[in-house]
């Protein structure tokens, strides 16, 4: 037989457990992995700005140049001259139209000069006409020619000569053949002159009257 006091420390135990199960902290959910792929890319670097072209002074062109980049011209240039920021060094001799958004003139410029934004420094020698939006003259700077402002001085600009040069290079249209002289035409024959009709000569009696 089970004693009722036995009975009574088993149940009890049972009791004390249960409150321990039910205080212990719920396990927690099991995190998930994230999604976004698009935060987790590292954001792209701004492109560097390319580094200005440089003509020494030992060079000497004879030819346009055309770039949308930054030059600094140092040598000679005979031709015309269109990009982006545009230096001239104080060694530079260039002959022909000089075109671009920024424009330093240190040198000497034999030739129109269009920009939005032009300076003349203290050493520039210019020689031609300058049509612009914005404009600085040095105190020194040389300058023979006309000043014109306008709001888009690039809008005026002579064609590139990459079109010209496509222009030249197009085959041109054969010449027709020239026509053929005509044959010439046989001398008329001039006209016979008509007869002259002769006078009837008075008939001469052979017989001569007697005396």
């Amino acid at each position: 037989m089970f004693s009722k006091s036995r009975i009574n420390e088993t149940a009890a135990r049972n009791e004390a457990q249960r409150p321990a199960e039910s205080s212990a902290p719920a396990s927690a959910p099991a995190s998930r992995p994230s999604m976004d792929f698009g935060s987790a890319a590292p954001a792209a670097a701004p492109k560097a700005k390319p580094a200005a072209s440089v003509l020494s002074a030992d060079l000497q062109i004879s030819g346009n140049i055309r770039t949308s980049g930054d030059v600094v011209i140092e040598g000679v240039v005979d031709g015309d001259i269109r990009a982006h920021l545009l230096t001239v060094g104080e060694s530079a001799t260039i002959r022909g139209e000089i075109i671009a958004d920024d424009i330093v003139i240190n040198g000497r410029v034999i030739g129109r000069v269009r920009g939005l934004k032009v300076r003349l420094t203290s050493t520039a020698r210019v020689e031609g006409d300058i049509i612009h939006k914005t404009i600085a003259i040095e105190s020194g700077a040389h300058f023979e020619g006309s000043v014109q402002r306008q709001d888009d001085p690039l809008a005026g600009a002579s064609q590139p000569a990459a079109s010209q040069a496509q222009r030249a290079a197009a085959p041109q249209p054969a010449a027709q053949p020239a026509a053929a002289a005509p044959a010439p035409r046989p001398a008329a024959a001039p006209a016979p002159a008509p007869a002259q009709a002769s006078a009837p000569k008075a008939p001469v009696d052979s017989k001569a009257p007697s005396k």
